[in-house]
């Protein structure tokens, strides 16, 4: 009986420990020509944004991209573009998901867009502050507000070093920092 109570316990442990596995937020290493980035995703609170991120992760994507949008006291937006400011290739938009209860808080990742709140392929940022006047509001053009999908929890520092840097104009395009800021790799991390 003793050792039925042994395998039975040691099932049930193992059987939560795989549960638990199973339940945690996946969480990706950004790698940086200014230092690394580790961010937390949150599936359960955005499917679809988390889903095509990762996409993108996994198939390399973003390996040699730029933070090609630096606004300080703002945030940093990279994820679509090369150093020379050519787009690179999407894959199709994804619909929004920014009701889901996450707020663009200091820290979060949030998926970019144009005026079409379901435009958003690749390019993401990183709020370098609490911008309320980014979060959902209302089922509307201008109410819908941008997805938040994950939060940095290591190297925030890095973050705002690369808020931190001088920008200017190139071509259409400003607030482009003057050094490039690479994006060296995203890969998922255990």
């Amino acid at each position: 009986m003793k050792k039925l109570m042994i395998l039975v316990t040691s099932l049930l442990m193992t059987a939560l420990c795989s549960v638990s596995f199973a339940q945690s937020n996946p969480k990706v290493l950004i790698d940086t020509s200014m230092g690394q980035i580790e961010a937390e995703l949150y599936p359960k609170k955005a499917p679809v944004t988390v889903q095509n991120f990762l996409a993108y992760v996994n198939n390399k994507f973003y390996d040699g991209l730029v933070f090609h949008r630096v606004i300080d006291g703002f945030m940093i937006q990279g994820g679509g573009m090369n150093a020379e400011l050519k787009e690179k290739a999407t894959l199709n938009p994804i619909k929004i998901e920014s009701n889901n209860g996450l707020k663009n808080t200091k820290g979060t990742l949030a998926m970019a867009r144009t005026s079409d709140p379901n435009s958003a392929t690749s390019q993401f940022f990183i709020n370098l502050v609490d911008n309320p006047f980014l979060d959902y509001k209302a089922p509307t053009m201008a109410g819908y507000g941008y997805t938040v999908f994950g939060k940095v929890t290591k190297g925030m520092d890095v973050v705002e070093k690369i808020g931190k840097v001088k920008t200017g104009s190139k071509g259409f395009h400003e607030d482009v920092p003057l050094t490039p800021v690479t994006i060296k790799s995203i890969r998922v991390i255990k």
